[in-house]
């Protein structure tokens, strides 16, 4: 019998019992979540249990999420187990203000760069890192740039039109309306239509 996510679901709740919570399967692919201080534990479990065998770290990657109090920064770990073809997702989450994580350097040697770019843009401390400091964007910049801390644009830049955009705009850029609705070029001709 291959492995299932019943059977890998079991065997971490036997092992690290309710500290696991937050089990789902979207599209069939088991997620799950634990304490940021069990990370490694749970990696290594998962990594040693000759049942489990997942010993390739296809994707390790964060995501911000700003009304989370506490839990602002998910780290996320796409685990594969090879021989089976079976694959995991692995959440844990960190407060914004203390993003401390261990290491899964000494486990996968591919999570070196991965986390370097996790820190990189949202600024995730991964104690232990062999050389953990900025990988794509310069040094001196003094904030993480995926964190959802910024307008998205510029609220003051007058130099393009919504309507471009397809978010309204300027009179006259396909936007104006009457009581009935948008007008259309003809109708702008007939003499009298109130333009709101």
């Amino acid at each position: 019998m291959g492995l299932t996510n019943e059977i890998i679901r079991q065997k971490l709740t036997e092992k690290f019992g309710e500290a696991i919570a937050d089990f789902t399967e979207p599209f069939g692919m088991l997620t799950f979540s634990a304490p940021r201080e069990l990370n490694l534990k749970v990696l290594t479990f998962l990594y040693d249990d000759s049942d489990l065998g997942f010993r390739f770290l296809t994707d390790l990657c964060a995501v911000h999420f700003p009304n989370q109090k506490d839990k602002e920064l998910a780290v996320v770990y796409h685990l594969h187990n090879l021989d089976q073809n079976v694959r995991i997702r692995f959440k844990i989450f960190a407060p914004i203000s203390q993003p401390d994580v261990y290491t899964a350097t000494g486990l996968f040697s591919s999570a070196n760069w991965m986390e370097r770019e996790t820190y990189d843009f949202y600024g995730v401390n991964f104690m232990g890192h062999p050389n953990l400091k900025r990988i794509l964007n310069v040094d001196e910049m003094d904030y993480f740039p995926l964190r959802k801390e910024y307008p998205l644009e510029d609220q003051s830049r007058i130099d393009k039109d919504d309507e471009m955009f397809g978010r309204g705009g300027s009179v006259g850029f396909g936007n104006d309306k009457n009581r009935q609705g948008t007008l259309t070029e003809m109708e702008k001709k007939h003499v009298g239509d109130e333009i709101i």
